[in-house]
């Protein structure tokens, strides 16, 4: 049976068609109950036919008040000017032939562009490059499945980027260390490839966060980075790692010991702190806690709120989110995947008071395709490429879970399939809130309601509506 390699959020869930159930524990942020998997068959199927269903159209919807706010032009002052990207899960060219072992995967994945990583990884980076912030942040997951190679590539990647003057601060992220799951593709099949441990980490990012830092953990590698003179990032590193590799975010107690002490400091010298981790502090997701949200979290929760840290950064969801913990005037802002569609990042500007505003951009892949002479036309016209290729991941995913219920008729799962689809693929851009009325009256939504009820996916449509009540892309914070 042929394992999921590209999982991450959800990986659990699109599993459930046909990766090993032993995996699941190594998938982040999955379900607690899936269908048993099974090995794909002609009869069952594992693709469905795109555009099956028709979705409800977006533009026939009314629109819905958001308010974003305007295009800021970046000045210097007092004012900090930070690109803030996340699981970019970079798989170095060298491990893979592209082949149907490594295809496979990408069809049946989590979504992410994994055929095209290493030029949606440039252009993002000629982009930051053109930006000039006064630091890009990566909140972890920055290799595929931890894979040394795809870890030294990636460092390349980012000396260029410094070499233009934009400094670069990473931390890993659950994928990144001591990965079983760290595989190369050859043909139609997979090879281990080299994992990396701490120690290489530490030694491949040294340039990139750590070998300036003015504190490092002696128990993880986390670490505080002076941006200014006002300013510092507190780089929480949250992965479990030791004794094997697990998805879920944990900090040691000795690390808390040193985060207090590290904001004691600060308070001390008058400087503001910026949290960053891979994982969530906020259980952002009312269905996907397990393995997303920091084990405890609260407890950092309430040492942030004593020390009046107002923001925190994060990744790990794949999901446009943010969310504000209101007992603690204490705002979280989870970037999504950069390599998923709409491969967005997060433009963060963070003043001395502590206001601050953040909204989205987009990778301009076609720019970058037709400055650098590219011929393929999924880079050239990307736009028009990325939507269908992750509704039809998540087509893929929901068939699976829905094809052996026997109480739907397959007209009836082929809807639903693609409704789920449209509605989830608005999730992870942020703007479910845009399509919200149309998706409750839409009839899918009853059949969800009423023959899905037994699967984790109708409770994630649920909680995806009730979440929709504003754009994530967009939040100010006076």
């Amino acid at each position: 049976m042929r394992e999921h390699i590209f999982g991450g959020r959800l990986t659990g869930r699109l599993a459930a068609a046909a990766a090993a159930a032993a995996l699941l524990s190594l998938s982040a942020c999955a379900p607690t109950a899936v269908t048993e998997p099974e090995e794909p068959s002609a009869e069952t199927g594992e693709q469905i036919a795109p555009e099956t269903f028709p979705r409800p159209s977006e533009e026939t919807v009314p629109p819905v008040e958001t308010e974003p706010p305007e295009q800021e032009e970046w000045e210097p002052g007092f004012e900090k000017h930070i690109i803030v990207g996340s699981d970019i899960h970079y798989l170095s060219p060298e491990l893979t032939d592209y082949g149907e072992a490594f295809q496979y995967d990408v069809e049946h994945g989590d979504g992410r562009l994994v055929t095209y990583i290493d030029q949606i990884t440039d252009a993002f980076l000629e982009e930051v490059a053109e930006r000039q912030p006064d630091v890009l942040i990566l909140c972890g997951d920055l290799t595929t499945n931890g894979e040394l190679a795809s870890h030294e590539g990636l460092a390349e990647k980012l000396r260029w980027l410094e070499e233009q003057g934009v400094p670069v601060v990473v931390i890993p992220g659950n994928h990144d260390l001591n990965n079983p799951r760290a595989y190369g593709y050859r043909g139609n099949e997979r090879y281990p490839a080299e994992r990396t441990t701490p120690e290489q980490f530490r030694q491949i990012y040294g340039e990139f966060g750590y070998d300036e830092a003015v504190s490092e953990d002696a128990t993880t590698l986390s670490y505080v980075w002076q941006l200014d003179g006002m300013t510092r990032l507190l780089m929480l590193d949250t992965c479990q790692y030791r004794d094997g590799n697990r998805v879920g975010g944990v900090i040691l107690t000795e690390t808390y010991d040193w985060i207090e002490e590290q904001l004691e400091e600060a308070w001390e010298e008058g400087m503001n702190i910026i949290p960053v981790a891979h994982h969530n502090l906020l259980e952002e997701s009312e269905v996907y806690t397990v393995d997303c949200t920091i084990e405890h979290s609260e407890q950092l929760v309430d040492i942030l709120g004593e020390w009046n840290v107002n923001i925190f950064l994060s990744g790990h969801l794949h999901v446009q989110h943010w969310m504000e913990e209101e007992d603690n005037n204490l705002y979280e802002i989870v970037s999504s995947s950069m390599t998923t569609p709409e491969c967005k990042y997060g433009l963060l500007t963070y003043r001395d008071d502590c206001s601050f505003s953040y909204h989205t951009e987009e990778v301009d892949v076609e720019k970058w395709a037709a400055e650098n002479g590219r011929t393929e036309e999924e880079l050239l016209h990307f736009t028009e490429f990325r939507r269908p290729f992750l509704e039809q991941v998540f087509k893929n995913e929901a068939y699976g879970v829905l094809q052996h219920m026997e109480e739907i008729t397959e007209e009836e799962r082929l809807q639903m399939c693609e409704y789920y689809a449209w509605v989830n693929y608005m999730y992870y851009q942020g703007k479910a809130v845009e399509i919200r009325d149309a998706a409750y009256e839409d009839p899918a939504y009853g059949l969800w309601d009423s023959k899905g009820y037994i699967t984790v996916l109708r409770d994630y449509v649920v909680s995806i509506l009730n979440d929709a009540k504003r754009d994530y892309n967009y939040l100010e914070v006076e």
